[in-house]
C-alpha cells in the first residue's frame, strides 16, 4: 500500500513536477508520487532506473522533511519546536488566504525561508486545511444560549396535547441574483445576467417542527400593526391550543403596540430569542432553503416573476419536499459563542 498524502498536496506536487527542469528533483518528485498511488518501491525502481534503497531515501526525505532537493541543493529549512509552538499559536488567531503570506510572516518573524510547496506540506502536517471559516455574531453569548435552551427543553416536555411551538420570523427576499458557487464545466467563463431592481418582499413567517408546516404572510412594511395582524392570523390557523411563537427582538415584535395585544389575546404567547442568536431559530433554516431553491444563481427579469417563484416555494415545493428536509429544519441547536467574548 502506498502512503497517504492530502490529495491536494499530491495535486501541487504534480504541477511543481510539470515546471521541473532538474532532473534529480523531477525524479524525487516522482517517487513521491507513484508511491502515493500504490506502487511498491521495487516497481518504482525499475520505472525510474534507480535503486530500490534510493527510492526509498527519496521518499523518506519528502515524509520527514519535505526534501526534494538533491544534498547540494538544499531543501526548505526547518522550524524548531520554538518558533513551530509560535506559529501554531499565530495561525490559530489568525486566519491567511495565501500560503506566501505565510511564508512571509515565518521569514520576517523568524528569519526562516520556506518555499510554498514547503510550507503548504508543513500546513498539512500540522492539521491545517483550506476552508471557510464559520461565522458567529460578534455578541453571541454561550451562557444566555445555554440558559435559553434549557428554558425550550421544559417547554416541550409541560406543554400541553393542543398546544403549539412556531418558531418566527420576518425575511425581506430582494428582487436580485445572489451569485454563489456551482458546477461549471472547466474553462467556461459562465456569465449571469444581474438586475437593479432593488424591490423587495416583506415577508413574516412562523415554522411549525411538528406538523412540518410553515404559515406565511407577505405585508407592505413590517411593523407593528401588521405583526399584529400576523398573530390574529395564526389564531384563525391554529383554533385550539397555546401557540407558542418564539421570536427574535426585532422591533415591531417587542414594540408596546404588540405587547398590548398579547394581553388582550392569552392563547398567543410570544417568546423572545437571546439577542444575537440566529442558530436558535429554525425558521433560519427556512429561509436559506428559499433562497437555495429560488435566488442562487437564478435570474428573474420582472419583480413579478421574482414574486410568483417566492409564492410558489412557500405554497408548493416547501409542502412537497418537507419530509425530506427533516435534517435541516430541526431543534437540534448548536450553542454559539462569540471570540470576542472568550474570557466572559
Amino acid at each position: 500500500m502506498g502512503i497517504i498524502i492530502p490529495n491536494e498536496l499530491h495535486i501541487a506536487l504534480r504541477e511543481r513536477h510539470r515546471k521541473e527542469r532538474d532532473r534529480r528533483v523531477a525524479d524525487r518528485i516522482k517517487a513521491v508520487l507513484l508511491r502515493d498511488l500504490g506502487y511498491s518501491y521495487e516497481e518504482i525502481a525499475e520505472v525510474l532506473f534507480l535503486s530500490d534503497e534510493g527510492v526509498r531515501k527519496h521518499v523518506a526525505d519528502y515524509l520527514g522533511e519535505e526534501k526534494l532537493m538533491p544534498e547540494n541543493g538544499g531543501s526548505d529549512p526547518q522550524l524548531n519546536k520554538e518558533y513551530t509552538a509560535k506559529l501554531l499559536a499565530h495561525l490559530e488567531s489568525q486566519t491567511y488566504l495565501y500560503v506566501r503570506e505565510i511564508v512571509a510572516y515565518v521569514f520576517t518573524t523568524f528569519g526562516v525561508t520556506y518555499s510554498t510547496g514547503g510550507m503548504t506540506a508543513w500546513l498539512h502536517r500540522n492539521g491545517f486545511s483550506y476552508h471557510q471559516p464559520a461565522v458567529v455574531p460578534a455578541k453571541a453569548d454561550k451562557a444566555k444560549q445555554e440558559a435559553w435552551l434549557a428554558w425550550y427543553e421544559k417547554l416541550k416536555k409541560t406543554m400541553g396535547d393542543e398546544d403549539h411551538i412556531l418558531f418566527g420570523d420576518g425575511v425581506h427576499p430582494t428582487h436580485e441574483v445572489q451569485v454563489t458557487r456551482g458546477w461549471i464545466k472547466k474553462g467556461i467563463r459562465k456569465e449571469m445576467p444581474t438586475n437593479g431592481s432593488g424591490k423587495r418582499l416583506n415577508i413574516l413567517g412562523a415554522l411549525d417542527l411538528a406538523e412540518m408546516k410553515v404559515h406565511t404572510q407577505e405585508y407592505d412594511t413590517l411593523n407593528g400593526e401588521n405583526m399584529i395582524a400576523f398573530l390574529a392570523y395564526l389564531l384563525v390557523q391554529l383554533p385550539r391550543g397555546i401557540i407558542h411563537l418564539i421570536f427574535d427582538q426585532a422591533r415591531y415584535s417587542i414594540c408596546a403596540e404588540t405587547a398590548a395585544w398579547l394581553v388582550q389575546n392569552p392563547r398567543i404567547q410570544l417568546h423572545f430569542l437571546p439577542s444575537y442568536s440566529p442558530n436558535l431559530n429554525s425558521i433560519e433554516c427556512l429561509w436559506k432553503l428559499m433562497r437555495e431553491h429560488v435566488m442562487y444563481n437564478r435570474y428573474y427579469a420582472h419583480f413579478k416573476d421574482f414574486t410568483e417563484a417566492i409564492r410558489r416555494f412557500f405554497n408548493i415545493t416547501f409542502p412537497q419536499n418537507a419530509a425530506q428536509w427533516t435534517d435541516r429544519l430541526t431543534d437540534n441547536f448548536r450553542v454559539l459563542h462569540s471570540p470576542l467574548l472568550a474570557n466572559s
